[in-house]
């Protein structure tokens, strides 16, 4: 049944990439050349291999393959996938202003592009009927491939009508002013989407009220780290960095909220290396995000326990300010995971003083529907990116309940960090990456 679903899921992204890419291919290459130009083959070629790599990388990365091939096809397929994002969307939101500029210019509408194929299937039907006499068939045939000079429908050949010379090319300089402007404007989001994605992530400073923390630890320091997705192109290079700025934070606690590495234990294990280098007064804890439920979250603690930090699958501890909560993701409930333990709220939150404050750690922001009754103060949750790419970020408000910083819900405050790393595209836009420095203030 698995493998079933897998190749119906494969044969379904692999068509629709294909339709997806033939647009791009009208508008970009066969909208703005003239019919026998070779750039038309060229960028189809071109396109065919982006969208080649951008398959690979979607079913590659991460997965059981070599790391080396992981990294060699997710590089240029991950970010070959966020520009045809923004060059899709980008031509899409042109098409009504292309259609304004070309009726504007008294440029006869085009036949669409399913009508042009249709065309050339009864042309290629006609010619294969014809073989006897093919220059009189390609002669007398109304749909040859000499149509596309011929008037658009609509358009009069009547004297002093726009000449059909001048009607094609008035649409293809419309055509490569809309592509070349869309391609400059995705390419340079994208570009400046890179940066935004390998940087090191900036210490962003939050102070959150805790009304039942005791003036004893008023000014107590979390470094909050989520969705550092560590993987095949995020390696050992960007966790030496992340480690150097979590400790420059100089935290007394060190919380990572989930999705620490896209790939297997084993496949990255020497790049998580330098996490052993964290310091925190009261240490480093960690939770499992869903990016771990994919790959085996058992696994992940194991790894972490050996690197000094401390899981907290479904359970507790007791800090001297306050308790310190964590759950499994709910992911393995959203799923149905049965390999995977999923989340126990009553194993981590029931059956405790009620007059110490708990501070709880969940991956999804939307575990506080989760949590009514059990008095946690604070929840720290990542796995929205903070959207990410713009406007995603839309779609991970409507998934998750809350996108990004310090919300109430009820009687309990959810901090969520954009995140230190990426997921899919290296790619952020409208979304920038963090390391949060939260300092807790006593309430009474």
């Amino acid at each position: 049944m698995a493998t079933a679903w897998f190749v119906v899921r494969f044969l379904a992204v692999t068509v629709g990439f294909a339709v997806l890419h033939g647009y791009l291919w009208w508008r970009l290459c066969r909208d703005t050349t003239k019919p026998g130009s070779a750039w038309r083959p060229i960028g189809a070629i071109a396109l065919g291999v982006l969208a080649v790599f951008g398959l690979l990388a979607r079913f590659l990365t991460p997965s059981d393959a070599p790391i080396d091939v992981q990294a060699a096809v997710g590089y240029p397929g991950l970010i070959w996938f966020g520009v045809f994002l923004y060059l899709f969307g980008l031509l899409v939101v042109t098409e009504p202003l292309r259609w304004f500029l070309l009726r504007r210019k008294g440029v006869p509408s085009e036949p669409p592009p399913w009508a042009l194929v249709r065309d050339w299937l009864r042309q290629w039907r006609r010619r294969r009927k014809r073989t006897r006499e093919p220059e009189l068939a390609e002669a007398t045939d109304p749909n040859s491939a000499a149509a596309e000079s011929a008037p658009a429908t609509g358009a009069s050949a009547a004297p002093g009508s726009t000449s059909h010379v001048t009607v094609h090319t008035r649409r293809r300089m419309m055509s490569r002013a809309i592509g070349l402007g869309a391609s400059a404007l995705a390419v340079a989001t994208v570009g400046h989407g890179l940066y935004e994605g390998y940087r090191t992530p900036p210490l962003k400073p939050v102070t959150v009220r805790l009304e039942r923390l005791s003036r004893q630890f008023d000014g107590y320091r979390i470094a909050v780290v989520g969705d550092t997705h560590f993987s095949a192109i995020r390696g050992r290079e960007y966790c030496e960095r992340v480690v150097e700025q979590i400790n420059r934070a100089q935290a007394d606690l060190i919380a990572f909220v989930g999705d620490l590495a896209s790939n297997e234990v084993d496949q990255v294990r020497d790049a998580v290396d330098p996490l052993a280098r964290l310091e925190a007064r009261d240490g480093t804890f960690f939770v499992a995000g869903n990016a771990e439920h994919y790959v085996g979250a058992d696994e992940w603690y194991d790894r972490v326990a050996e690197l000094g930090m401390h899981g907290l699958p479904n359970t507790r501890v007791e800090l001297p300010g306050f308790d310190l909560a964590g759950v499994n993701d709910l992911i393995v409930v959203q799923r149905g995971f049965e390999s995977e333990t999923g989340p126990d709220f009553e194993a981590a939150l029931g059956d405790r003083d009620p007059d110490r404050p708990v501070v709880f750690m969940a991956h999804q922001p939307n575990a506080v529907d989760y949590i009514d009754g059990y008095g946690v103060d604070l929840q720290l949750s990542g796995h929205t990116h903070g959207g990410q790419m713009w406007p995603v970020h839309y779609a991970s408000l409507i998934r998750s309940g809350q996108l990004t910083g310090l919300e109430r819900h009820g009687d309990t405050q959810v901090y969520v960090t954009n995140g230190a790393g990426t997921n899919g595209p290296p790619i952020r836009v409208g979304a920038d990456a963090d390391i949060t420095v939260m300092t807790l203030r006593a309430g009474n």
